[in-house]
């Protein structure tokens, strides 16, 4: 027992530091639970007949896991728009709403990354689109460097924490395994459900919370510090182009989006896979739409037919292969047909304005490549939490957690820290695949919100992207600004931020209907 503890640390150990030293994820998982697999073997501590639960687990778990189709697509659907020039409208006609404020460009990029967020999800493309953009404006503007560079990391990260978001879509897929090994262990074999659509539910509210603590927060430093972030004069911002018209032309098309993504999860009209799919044709409508817009009546029907189909799908039984259809079923049948074709229409319209623009090819290539990403380390992942558990390490983090000074309190503390620290070092998807399916099963096992835990652990992850030396949104960002701007100045800007987001995890730890009320209220 003693060597299988001592094993079973050292495989731990010996991943965090490969991983660290830079070495492929997927391979150093796969790699180091292979190595210590057959020093198990070796000592008589580990059955190599473990590993036939491998493909099972892989196709089983992964490969055939339609939840996990909504990857892809959403990640197709946020490089698309961010090809499509919606941030840069929407940047440019928010900072002219908020730009005669004190502040205002500060809380305009806050603004912009939420919608940006909701429409998009993608941390590299957000940060990028606003550093390139805002950035140099806001310089120009006499802002404080350091509050301009942590306000545009800060408000690229919001991806991670408003849906739809991957990390909700893979730690919804987690947390939904650990909760029933939880509880059968406990002798519930019939547990309720967790779907990511529970995620996406409880996420809204914090994620927004911590929009406003952002904007909150640049307010007080524009109060406190009125040359750090001065307003622009209003003479400067007016173009002689109307406001209102800005406004509404920049807004409606991602709002418009959003709703038909989130709103149809909340709203039980779609799965998150559906609605993903959804997301993503309508982004590819969008982008057609911004690239011709002076030809938007394809655009708009084909809009409008996918809404239809959407609501017939769920409200109708279009089932054509029955001895007898209903007349109101056979008009909803029609009614599908005809709004398939237009669809079919508006997306072969799409497809011509953004092919010649090699959109599409960038926006395909992107996609294959942060799928394949996911899915090669989820495998590698599989390896690793197979020899792991084969060593006895889940008995091993269990005895620990349960002992821990302050019950489940104090466990959960000890997992937080020991995410936020990782944080510094290792990418959001290593440590959702490598330490979530460790520590989630034996933290549900206590009489625990499975919601509440998978948002504790997403604003958790959201950090990860601001804390140095590894957090990628400084990487992005200090790839895209202007030479003058020092990387110990971007560092220092994004402390604040860091402050805030776990301010923000603290509130929703000290008050778990935070997260747990709008999927209690919208799934019962």
């Amino acid at each position: 027992m003693v060597l299988q503890e001592i094993l079973t640390v050292a495989m731990f150990v010996v991943v965090c530091i490969f991983l660290m030293g830079g070495f492929p994820v997927a391979f150093t998982l796969a790699g180091t639970g292979l190595i210590f697999a057959g020093v198990g073997w070796m000592f008589g501590v580990f059955d190599f007949s473990l590993f036939g639960a491998l493909p099972s687990r892989i196709f089983g778990g992964a490969m055939t896991n339609e939840l996990l189709i909504a990857v892809p697509l959403f990640v197709f659907m946020g490089v698309m728009l961010e090809r499509s020039k919606v941030a840069e409208e929407l940047l440019d006609t928010m900072g002219r709403l908020f730009g005669s404020l004190r502040g205002g460009l500060g809380i305009s990029v806050s603004i912009v990354g939420a919608l940006l967020a909701a429409s998009t999800g993608i941390v590299g493309a957000t940060v990028v689109t606003m550093g390139l953009l805002s950035l140099p404006t806001m310089l120009r503007r006499k802002y404080d460097p350091e509050l301009a560079c942590g306000s545009i990391a800060a408000a690229g990260t919001l991806g991670q924490i408003i849906p739809p978001s991957i990390i909700l879509v893979l730690l919804g897929d987690q947390i939904s395994n650990a909760y029933v090994d939880a509880r059968r262990s406990v002798g519930d074999f019939s547990p309720e459900p967790v779907s990511v659509g529970d995620l996406f539910a409880g996420a809204l509210l914090p994620g927004l919370s911590l929009v406003g603590l952002y904007i909150v927060y640049q307010i007080i430093v524009a109060w406190l510090k009125p040359e750090s972030s001065p307003a622009i004069p209003k003479e400067e911002l007016d173009d002689g182009t109307p406001l209102l018209g800005r406004v509404i032309h920049a807004l409606i098309p991602p709002l418009v989006l959003i709703i038909a993504v989130l709103g149809s999860i909340l709203a039980g009209v779609a799965t998150p896979t559906e609605a993903a799919a959804v997301g993503s044709v309508g982004a590819l409508l969008l982008a057609a739409l911004r690239l011709q817009e002076d030809k938007p009546i394809p655009i708009y029907l084909a809009g409008l037919s996918l809404v239809v189909m959407l609501v017939l799908a769920n409200t109708m039984d279009l089932r054509v292969y029955r001895q007898e259809i209903p007349t109101g079923d056979m008009a909803g049948i029609v009614v599908a047909g005809i709004c398939s074709l237009i669809l079919a229409w508006g997306v072969i319209i799409s497809l011509k304005r953004v092919i010649p623009n090699d959109i599409l090819r960038d926006v395909v290539r992107s996609t294959l490549e942060v799928s394949a990403m996911v899915f090669v380390i989820l495998i590698g992942a599989s390896v690793f939490s197979l020899v792991f558990r084969g060593l006895g390490g889940d008995d091993i983090v269990h005895e620990f957690l349960t002992n821990m000074p302050g019950g489940i309190v104090g466990a959960i503390i000890i997992v937080m820290l020991v995410m936020f620290v990782l944080g510094f070092f290792l990418d959001f998807i290593e440590i959702t695949f490598v330490v979530v399916p460790i520590v989630a099963p034996v933290l549900l096992k206590f009489d625990i919100s499975p919601v509440w835990l998978g948002i504790m652990m997403a604003m958790n992850l959201q950090t990860s992207f601001l804390t140095p030396p590894f957090g990628f949104a400084l990487f992005y960002l200090r790839g895209v600004a202007p030479p003058e701007v020092k990387t110990t100045q971007i560092y220092k800007g994004v402390i604040p931020f860091v402050i805030i987001q776990l301010i923000g995890l603290g509130i929703l730890a000290a008050f778990p209907k935070h997260a747990t009320w709008l999927p209690d209220l919208v799934f019962g």
